[in-house]
């Protein structure tokens, strides 16, 4: 299966870029599905064709979706629950409190994500194309598994300590094994969507831009936190590109020499990523035949469901005796990083966003020295704890 993910600032054309990708998908021979995850839904007009919770055969090997959150939570998260804030409002909560308590954040991304991968899975399709939602939704959505995971771990840690200590003290308060169960098989989903997600001969994010700076500025922030979250970027739709020409209006003259410049710009920083450009055209290409058109305008005759590029990886590097963690995160400044070294875990915060990374055992034990940026990527250097010296009193024994 192959999952291709496009997200970008709202308004810049993600959902006809996507619906354009999944038509040449299905018209090369692909079982293709095109879901969106946009709040807005407007993937149905795009392909002018009415759309349901389900995937809808539109034509030939192509199937198309978009996800109703409110149904998914119910099915996937309700239960769940409704027994959590039963639990809750025994213990003394009003009702309202206890449904808010009882809702772990991010479970309407949670169960979108779960309902395109089972579809994905259950429709056993080859491709499936993802119009997500604008840029700061679909950064939050992608962190979710990784939130859920911690969410579930400190759950099951309380299972097993806490509640074997005492048992008969604490017991009213917790939910029940029951419960605990289900939470440990939404938890097992996760992951294996969380690697999915993150498998590059699966997955690809391409982030849609136009040649305007703040949506260029926004592409990079979420190319930084795709890097943060090792999700692998595999290429940029640059949308809505004047042709060359005579222009003889001085406004469309001064356009099309600023994107001129922009277009420039974007393939200059986002290199060595491959830069697609989509033209600008006068009326918005809706329907199936003109989706098509804009694919073969984007693409040519590519296969646009390959890998386009695989990028560096987080890795552990030796040198000199000591180790090195190199992250790639490219368009951020050294002062914009926080980072915090808890156990075996390296706690790294950009902005609002922040990850936790599982240190390697052989980087556990040790302390982080140094950061700094070298070729687009954090490297983070690490050595053996210093012992402190020992007292006169430790000489003498």
């Amino acid at each position: 299966m192959r999952m291709i993910l496009y997200l970008g600032k709202g308004g810049v054309g993600k959902t006809t870029v996507a619906a354009a990708t999944a038509v040449r998908s299905a018209q090369l021979g692909k079982r293709t599905l095109v879901v969106s995850t946009d709040l807005a839904h407007s993937l149905a007009d795009c392909l002018k064709q009415p759309l349901t919770s389900e995937p809808s055969e539109l034509a030939p090997q192509l199937w198309a979706q978009e996800v109703n959150v409110l149904d998914e939570m119910r099915r996937s998260w309700g239960k769940l629950q409704s027994t959590l804030s039963t639990l809750l409002r025994a213990q003394g909560l009003n009702s309202i409190m206890a449904e808010e308590l009882a809702l772990i954040p991010g479970m309407d991304e949670i169960v979108s994500l779960l309902n395109i991968y089972r579809n994905a899975r259950d429709g056993a399709f080859e491709v499936v194309v993802i119009d997500a939602a604008p840029t700061g939704e679909t950064v939050r959505l992608l962190s979710m598994p990784d939130t859920f995971q911690w969410y579930a771990g400190r759950i099951a840690g309380l299972q097993s300590t806490t509640l074997n200590l005492a048992r008969p003290l604490i017991k009213a308060f917790l939910p029940s094994a029951e419960v605990l169960d289900a939470i440990q098989l939404l938890s097992e989903r996760v992951n294996a969507l969380r690697n999915v997600l993150s498998d590059p001969s699966v997955s690809s994010y391409r982030p849609v831009v136009n040649p305007e700076r703040m949506v260029i500025k926004e592409a990079l922030r979420a190319e930084t936190y795709l890097a943060l979250f090792g999700y692998p970027i595999d290429g940029v739709v640059c949308n809505r590109v004047l042709p060359p020409g005579p222009y003889q209006d001085q406004f469309m003259q001064q356009m099309y020499q600023s994107q001129e410049k922009l277009r420039r710009h974007i393939q200059q920083t986002f290199a060595p990523l491959p830069v697609w450009e989509a033209p600008y055209y006068a009326q918005e290409p809706l329907g199936i035949e003109r989706l098509a058109e804009l694919a073969q305008a984007i693409f040519g005759e590519q296969d646009p469901t390959q890998v386009f590029y695989r990028g560096p990886v987080q890795e552990v590097i030796e040198q000199d005796g000591h180790y090195v963690l190199r992250l790639p995160l490219p368009h951020v400044e050294l002062e914009k990083v926080l980072m915090t070294k808890k156990g075996d875990e390296m706690i790294i915060e950009i902005g609002n966003f922040k990850r936790d990374i599982p240190l390697p055992a052989v980087l556990a034990s040790q302390e982080a020295t140094v950061a700094r940026f070298v070729d687009k990527a954090l490297e983070i250097h690490f050595a053996p704890p210093v012992s402190q010296p020992e007292s006169e009193h430790e000489k003498s024994a």
